[in-house]
């Protein structure tokens, strides 16, 4: 096990930003959220690397939970 706090922010943000994709697509997959809800969480990521990131995580967890 990892102590976080010991990574940098960068690090400590992805994290955070894969954490927020999984929740997301969790959240669409039993009807909390609507499927606006990535757009307007990658469109509040200023970052071009880190919404690329989002983006890529979304992708993944939609493959992993069987979102379409």
């Amino acid at each position: 096990m990892q102590n976080l706090s010991l990574l940098s922010q960068t690090e400590r943000n992805r994290i955070e930003l894969d954490k927020q994709a999984a929740y997301t697509v969790w959240k669409v997959k039993n009807a909390k959220a609507g499927y606006e809800a990535f757009a307007e969480l990658s469109n509040n990521i200023s970052d071009d690397d880190d919404r690329d990131l989002f983006e890529r995580a979304v992708s993944k967890y939609k493959v992993q939970m069987g979102v379409k």
